[in-house]
């Protein structure tokens, strides 16, 4: 059962209404995570905030996608696993073969790749890297700008991962298991 209320955008007043009244114009629907994150209308605007500026960065929006798929994967979050996988597919128009490999931390792209890999190891030494793991990703063509993007996204993934785990959110797309072998 889901430990933190999610909010009816319905019924909702103040800042969460305004925040779930422009989700709701971009995605035609407020999911539960936004939803439970509501309750604090500093949590959900601080997430909305985060997610748009990554938006805006060097890596493109299907790099962010696999590389929350990693890490939602690594972190066993099933919220995560389900809405990028559905994100990924639906709108980023992701392969769905890519998708299921990223839930494995794998791409077919040596790059990408690298990114992942990145990405798995900064979740397994809770950001305490060596000089070699930056090393891995500059040698595969990763400008400084596009490494603290990556470790921006493990990070905004770390938050819902831990939010959506936490406050058990109920998951409202379609459901896909998680892959054990991207476990740390």
């Amino acid at each position: 059962m889901q430990r933190l209320t999610a909010l009816d955008p319905e019924t909702t007043s103040g800042r969460s209404k305004d925040l779930f009244t422009a989700i709701q114009g971009k995605l035609g629907m407020v999911p539960n995570m936004m939803r439970t994150m509501g309750n604090s209308p500093a949590v959900l605007n601080g997430y909305l905030s985060f997610n748009a500026a990554l938006g805006e960065g060097v890596l493109g929006a299907k790099l962010g996608e696999l590389i929350a798929l990693t890490v939602a994967n690594a972190n066993s979050c099933e919220y995560c696993n389900a809405a990028h996988s559905f994100i990924g597919e639906k709108l980023v128009h992701i392969d769905p073969t890519a998708i299921a490999d990223a839930r494995e931390g794998r791409s077919a792209d040596a790059k990408t790749q690298a990114a992942l890999d990145f990405s798995k190891i900064l979740v397994k030494k809770r950001g305490l890297v060596s000089d070699a793991d930056v090393n891995a990703l500059k040698n595969a063509g990763y400008t400084d700008a596009g490494i603290a993007e990556i470790i921006a996204h493990v990070a905004l993934n770390v938050l819902t991962n831990y939010f959506n785990n936490a406050a058990k959110v109920t998951v409202d797309f379609p459901e896909v298991e998680l892959v054990e072998t991207a476990v740390i």
